[in-house]
């Protein structure tokens, strides 16, 4: 099994920044693509970026140029920082991660249980 926590998540005014973080545990062989994923109050999880094991990045169009995602492998660990934040960036932040284990025949996906992320006008 692969263990996330994600950490850094808290109450921002808009324009302000924060850092997250979700740090992978467990016997952990391999960990292919990483992502962030975000629940906005009252609507259904949406993608906010991505990064492949090469280290390349996708972003959702809405936090393209304010936020960048990058990940350590040597500590399994994924960030996710956010500039210029705005009040519909409000949301449940979450770390997803596809990864293999040790005594997993395959990758599968895992899920942190997320941080909040609240940006006040």
């Amino acid at each position: 099994q692969v263990q996330l926590v994600e950490s850094g998540g808290g109450l921002v005014q808009a324009g302000g920044s924060l850092r997250l973080s979700c740090a992978a545990s467990g016997v952990i062989l391999s960990i292919n693509r990483m992502g962030w994923y975000r629940q906005p109050p009252g609507k259904q999880r949406e993608l906010v970026a991505v990064i492949t094991s090469g280290g390349s990045p996708n972003y959702a169009d809405s936090v393209k140029g304010r936020f960048t995602i990058s990940r350590d492998n040597a500590k399994n660990t994924m960030y996710l920082q956010m500039n210029s934040l705005k009040p519909e960036d409000t949301a449940v932040y979450y770390c997803n991660v596809q990864a293999r284990s040790l005594l997993a025949a395959s990758s599968r996906d895992y899920w942190g249980k997320g941080t909040l992320v609240t940006v006040s006008s």
